[in-house]
């Protein structure tokens, strides 16, 4: 199983010096935030993100996909009522998916609460059905450019949008493209979901609709640092792997820093370790 960070941890130390930090700490990859590169992501032109996939491979890193999707640039949104914004996101939306292919990442995690949240005036069927519209696009786009586009559950104090791996499923549904799936945030999912985490694997991975898994306590802390036993929920992932349901990436995505990003991604990445360590021993 390959680990990645999530590299607004990091901030504010330069690219180049976050991936020399993850490679010691014992990362596999960065799973990027497209804010932390620039202020506005779409003006990162392809050979820049060239540069970016070749200074992570030059720390022994690979770039594995994208998340926080529409942070930057200002004022986006999938469920206006205004049209052309929601036009502009959608376009953003599409960029960061050739953004993501070309910095050699496979996957883009679609949170963004903010940024899907149901406006005043708006119904939540309307911002169903214009969410529907801007992922519909997006998915016919990441299918073009060979990579998954994750719509993410969150839990209800960040959305009012998609709370639940079933209601993204319908949407996905709804969708219909292969590119679009969803995903596992362990934090949102221990908040929003009814089954344990690793029952809600075993339900679901099965179905093809998981794409990938941000590991993270329900405090919103680093794995490890909270209630949530991640030993079980990595030996749930470990068997669907072999049973072919499931890849190699798995995201340390904190929120809140403890004691500060660098040490919690130091005790994080050493927790994992030392829990797969002992599920590979058959402990």
């Amino acid at each position: 199983m390959k680990i990645a960070l999530c590299n607004e941890v990091l901030q504010p130390l330069p690219f180049e010096r976050q991936c020399a930090l993850a490679a010691d700490l014992g990362y596999d990859g960065l799973e990027v935030a497209p804010f932390t590169l620039k202020d506005d992501p779409c003006r990162i032109s392809d050979a820049e993100a060239s540069q970016y996939a070749r200074i992570a491979q030059d720390h022994g890193l690979v770039i594995s996909g994208l998340h926080w999707l529409l942070v930057a640039p200002v004022g986006l949104s999938i469920v206006s009522s205004d049209r052309n914004v929601r036009e502009r996101t959608t376009s953003v939306m599409q960029r960061l998916i050739e953004l993501c292919a070309a910095l050699g990442g496979r996957y883009l995690v679609h949170g963004s609460p903010k940024q899907r949240s149901v406006p005043a005036d708006t119904t939540p069927a309307q911002a169903w059905d214009r969410a529907h519209g801007c992922l519909q696009r997006a998915a016919g786009h990441a299918h073009a450019c060979g990579v998954t586009y994750c719509l993410e559950p969150l839990a209800p104090n960040e959305t009012d949008l998609i709370n639940t791996i079933e209601q993204a499923v319908h949407m996905i549904g709804q969708v219909g493209s292969p590119a679009l799936r969803t995903m596992i945030d362990c934090s949102a999912a221990g908040q929003a979901e009814t089954l344990s985490l690793p029952d809600l694997i075993e339900h679901w991975l099965p179905t093809g609709h998981i794409a990938h898994v941000q590991v993270n306590d329900p405090n919103r802390r680093g794995p490890g640092q909270g209630a949530l036993a991640f030993a079980p929920i990595l030996r749930r992932l470990q068997a669907m792997q072999r049973r072919g349901h499931y890849g190699d990436w798995i995201a340390v995505e904190p929120f809140d820093y403890v004691p500060d990003g660098p040490g919690c991604a130091a005790r994080s990445i050493g927790y994992l370790r030392g829990v797969l360590e002992e599920l590979d021993h058959g402990h």
